[in-house]
C-alpha cells in the first residue's frame, strides 16, 4: 500500500490493529465499496498467532463497529484457492458473486465475494 493510501486509512480510521500482551497480533482495514457498502479488503493475522480466535474478534469488532455507523450489508472477497473463504463462511457470510481476472500479465485465481447482513 502507498504511503499516502496508508495516511488516508488512518486519518479516516477505516482499519484496526489488534494487540495482544503488548504486541501487535493482526490487522483489518476497509473502505467503502460503490461508496455506500463497507468493504473488508485485509484481514490478517500473524502466522504464530492463527487458530487463536483474533480473526474472530477483529471481524466481529468491524461488524459492531459498522453497524453502528448505520450500515445493513458487508462484503470481503477472498480469492477462491485460498483457505480464508471457510472462515468467512463460519463467521456467518455468505458466497455472492465472483470476478475472473485473465488479463494477460494480471492472471489470477477467480476472486470470490462473499457478503453477511446485520441485524439492525
Amino acid at each position: 500500500m502507498p504511503q499516502a493510501e496508508f495516511e488516508k486509512k488512518v486519518r479516516d480510521k477505516q482499519g484496526y490493529v489488534l494487540f495482544a500482551d503488548g504486541s501487535p497480533v493482526g490487522i483489518l482495514r476497509y473502505n467503502l465499496f460503490w461508496d455506500n457498502t463497507s468493504f473488508c479488503n485485509m484481514l490478517f493475522v500473524d502466522c504464530g498467532k492463527r487458530q487463536k480466535g483474533y480473526g474472530s474478534m477483529l471481524l466481529s469488532h468491524w461488524e459492531k463497529d459498522m453497524k453502528a455507523q448505520g450500515y445493513g450489508m458487508l462484503l470481503t472477497s477472498t480469492q477462491v484457492d485460498e483457505s480464508a473463504q471457510h472462515f468467512y463462511r463460519k463467521q456467518g457470510y455468505k458466497d455472492c458473486g465472483g470476478m475472473v481476472m485473465n488479463l494477460p500479465g494480471f492472471e489470477q485465481p477467480m476472486e470470490m465475494f462473499l457478503c453477511k447482513a446485520l441485524d439492525c
